[in-house]
């Protein structure tokens, strides 16, 4: 393991749930992200973290919410994206094939944060994207362990939805909390409401 796993792993704990990544799944994504997220695919696998709060995804399994978010916006034309990582609530890390960790989505408020980046080194990059993962980043309003508490850690496939959903009016309270299966979620929050930049997003 590398210093800057190490440091993740410290920051967000051992895993709760692992998933092997096949050599098909190394040999399809070889040449389209790097080295060094291939090389953390095969030695730690598709994961989750922090009691569920944080995982990394088979990215070839999330196509279709990729393709959900982001065709016929704005953002299909600025790069191709691989979603890599998502968090229990909803938010989506996604990789560009041209500019790296540029694109963050917030599911559960159709917000993206974009950065314009020039990546110099792409493996630096990659092992900056995980020594920089917390905890409270992903923790929507503080609620992560009352809803944990109360519902149970989530399955690899599963997320926490507010239902009613925000852009409907529901509230994001620990009462209106429901364990969800997170593809057919994160493309039904797709569909709800436009996806729109936040005021401190590059693009």
């Amino acid at each position: 393991m590398d210093e800057a796993f190490s440091i993740f792993i410290e920051s967000m704990g051992q895993p709760v749930y692992r998933q092997e990544v096949p050599t098909s799944s190394l040999d399809r994504y070889k040449g389209r992200v790097p080295g060094q997220l291939l090389e953390y695919w095969a030695e730690h696998g598709w994961c989750g973290y922090a009691d569920g709060l944080f995982w990394t995804v088979n990215p070839q399994e999330y196509e279709g919410v990729v393709a959900a978010w982001i065709e016929g916006t704005q953002l299909a034309a600025r790069d191709t994206y691989h979603l890599i990582a998502r968090s229990a609530f909803g938010d989506l890390y996604f990789f560009g094939e041209q500019t790296g960790f540029s694109l963050k989505i917030i599911g559960q408020l159709s917000c993206y944060v974009g950065k314009e980046r020039k990546i110099a080194n792409m493996d630096r990059h990659v092992q900056n994207f995980f020594t920089m993962r917390d905890r409270e980043t992903d923790d929507f309003e503080d609620l992560f362990e009352p809803i944990k508490n109360s519902l149970g850690v989530l399955k690899h496939d599963e997320m926490y939805a507010f239902v009613p959903a925000l852009p409907f009016g529901g509230t994001a309270t620990l009462d209106h909390v429901e364990k969800v299966k997170a593809i057919e979620h994160l493309v039904f929050l797709s569909q709800i409401a436009p996806l729109e930049p936040y005021s401190f997003s590059d693009f």
